[in-house]
């Protein structure tokens, strides 16, 4: 029986789970898109507490901060344990053009979504053109001569 053999996964692996016990907070990969009048930010947050879900605005920093507890299993013999538990952390700075006064934020089966309305001021408008008005003087005749 022939047997294939891959170094490099063995190795992929143990890297992966080197990188898993790292010190600090844990990636939180997100999508950030325009809907019209507002962006929407979503974030993938897979088995975290919504409890521990975090979402605050200071000036113009946005933060997302959430918690996945490591399940408690005294009893039994961990044969794989790849589902990174720890603390997620990820900032965005929001520009003049949000309104972060009317920001909301849902979390459905491990999704967050933010919404971020773009702020009146930020918002394309229209610049009213009167006619009748004289844009230039006609020069004096002392400058022209």
């Amino acid at each position: 029986m022939a047997m294939s053999f891959d170094p490099f996964s063995e190795l992929d692996r143990l890297t992966g789970s080197l990188l898993q016990f790292r010190p600090g907070p844990r990636f939180m990969p997100v999508d950030l898109y325009r809907d019209n009048e507002q962006y929407v930010l979503v974030a993938d947050l897979p088995g975290v507490d919504p409890g521990s879900v975090d979402v605050d605005v200071d000036g113009q920093l946005l933060t997302i901060r959430a918690e996945r507890t490591e399940g408690i299993h005294d009893s039994v013999k961990w044969l794989s344990q790849e589902r990174p538990f720890g603390s997620y952390l990820r900032q965005f700075n929001l520009g003049d053009g949000a309104d972060s006064a009317k920001i909301s934020a849902d979390y459905d089966n491990g999704v967050l979504t933010v919404t971020i309305p773009i702020a009146e001021r930020a918002k394309p408008r229209k610049i009213e053109i009167s006619a009748g008005h004289k844009l230039f003087k006609k020069p004096s005749a002392a400058l022209a001569g």
